[in-house]
């Protein structure tokens, strides 16, 4: 049967053993291909493995599939391997997040601990130099990991002839035949566009244009708050931005966020200087005398007009799957253009699989690379494991928000029966000696069994902690399992265990 790309992370699926396929032999260990030579290597016969797109998925599948001794390719148009993720997504955003944070810290925070600095002031270019570097560095990383590995690089785009054969239009021209015997498409998202709003990168920006500003906006109107909306907004409203952010639902942060938690997230961005519109949905947007007007309307049809320097449209994200030329190979799709796949990734055609992005499930780098180890496994060995359960979730704000498992408003959804705890930053020792005590830890256990099903946290290392978590559920642990784990002192984990007692009895130190 094949499973729906409309799935949630909160679907049936949960973790996968995934078996071999009775239709597909079992591929023996073979010697693997010639390596990496000048971007790309000519095939004198098929490879066992052909990936295309170097994102998340893709690279990771690609060197996992070396690993176990199969001939492998990858194929990746953009001209550097990492995908959106290390290009123009996760990877840039967070050096802008740190370095606005500290930027952001010693303007208003450091004089109250004692740090006596003299005028603090934004050396723009600089900052944006330092994020194109953390990207560098690491996209030529992967290509010294194909190297070692011995996987071979194709830079161009890559189309489907057959269902073992791969046309690739070569970056530094003309195009080669790229013949696999499976075949991985692994192509990731693209920025989803705002039906009637035409994004330049200067004035009216997706994501990417948001990440190289050329100077601070006075005004920053976001349409979307999402976790892409909220981290670049603010990034630019730490360095001095008036950022308002519009959105059509009743709650920021996105699905799967509880929705305690999501208000207490508000009100912490509101106090940052952050402004929402929540319920608020936009008509239009048009340029006017040098500024962007956002024409906009909440669900009363009370109608409102927001000026800003610079609008970042980000309402989401679409699997790029065009220009594969799949539906000559009878590959389909979802009316969201995301492709059908089953428990194994197996597509509707034989020997074809997709992960990532570019099918379902969340649009999280960790999803696409923990899909790229199973597919790999899968092809060598008949088994591969996932579980879609477990799959962490952050916000990089400050403070971050990020959490694994159910939300209150899932569990109530499912009638499950549940109980709540929660510790506050506040009552941490390591969070007010840090003077970052914004937060708390929540627990979600099943009410007769005290299994955990769900943990959220919003506070300081937020995103870090989570890891505790996702372990400790992948093995089934309950909440006086963590409980009764000895956390050192003092540190910020100890909030997760003393909201893990929260849960099973009572907590400690309030």
């Amino acid at each position: 049967m094949m499973l729906s790309s409309v799935l949630s992370r909160s679907s049936h699926l949960g973790t996968r053993s995934l078996k071999q396929p009775s239709t597909l032999p079992r591929l023996m260990p073979i010697a693997s291909g010639a390596g990496l030579a000048r971007g790309f290597a000519s095939n004198s016969e098929p490879y066992d493995v052909v990936i295309i797109g170097g994102g998340p998925g893709g690279y990771v599948a690609a060197i996992k599939s070396a690993q176990h001794g199969l001939k492998t390719a990858c194929i990746e148009k953009r001209g550097a391997l990492g995908g959106t993720c290390l290009n123009v997504g996760c990877i840039p955003s967070k050096s802008l997040l740190n370095n606005s944070q500290l930027y952001h810290q010693a303007q208003v925070d450091l004089k109250g601990r004692g740090i006596d600095v003299g005028d603090v002031t934004l050396n723009l270019p600089t900052m944006l130099k330092a994020k194109e570097k953390s990207v560098t560095s690491l996209t030529s990383g992967i290509e010294s990991l194909f190297k070692k590995n011995k996987v071979d690089y194709y830079k161009g785009a890559g189309s489907f002839t057959s269902p073992t054969t791969v046309k690739v239009e070569l970056t530094e021209g003309g195009e080669q035949q790229v013949e696999g015997k499976n075949m991985i498409i692994a192509t990731g998202s693209e920025v989803a566009p705002f039906p009637g709003v035409e994004i330049d990168e200067e004035q009216i920006v997706s994501s990417t244009g948001a990440l190289s500003l050329k100077q601070v906006p006075e005004k920053m109107v976001v349409i979307g708050g999402g976790v892409i909306g909220l981290e670049l907004g603010s990034v630019w409203s730490r360095l001095g931005a008036k950022v308002t952010v519009v959105e059509f639902q009743e709650a920021i942060g996105g699905p799967g966020l509880d929705t305690e938690v999501s208000k207490q997230f508000k009100r912490i961005l509101e106090k940052q200087g952050i402004q929402f519109k929540l319920g608020t949905k936009v008509n239009a947007v048009e340029k006017k005398d040098g500024k962007v007007i956002v024409q906009a309307e909440d669900k009363k049809e009370n109608k409102e007009d927001f000026d800003a320097d610079v609008v970042l449209v980000s309402i989401g994200r679409r699997p790029v799957t065009s220009g594969l030329n799949l539906e000559a190979i009878g590959v389909e799709v979802d009316k969201k253009g995301r492709v059908v796949v089953d428990d194994e990734y197996n597509t509707t055609c034989k020997g074809v699989r997709c992960i990532g992005d570019a099918t379902f499930g969340p649009m999280l780098a960790h999803k696409a690379e923990d899909e790229g180890v199973a597919v790999a496994e899968l092809i060598a060995t008949g088994y591969g494991h996932v579980n879609y359960d477990v799959i962490p979730a952050v916000i990089y704000t400050h403070p971050e928000v990020a959490w694994v498992g159910k939300s209150e408003q899932e569990l109530k959804n499912d009638g499950v029966k549940y109980k709540v705890g929660k510790f506050p930053f506040l009552a941490n020792s390591r969070a007010k000696t840090n003077l970052d005590t914004e937060g708390f830890v929540k627990f979600l256990t099943e009410k007769d069994t005290d299994k955990i099903l769900g943990i959220f946290i919003i506070g300081p290392n937020a995103g870090e902690m989570i890891a505790e978590g996702g372990l400790a559920m992948e093995y089934g642990a309950s909440a006086e399992d963590v409980a009764r784990t000895c956390h050192a002192h003092p540190t910020l984990s100890e909030a997760f265990k003393e909201g893990a007692m929260a849960a099973w009895t009572k907590p400690i130190h309030v």
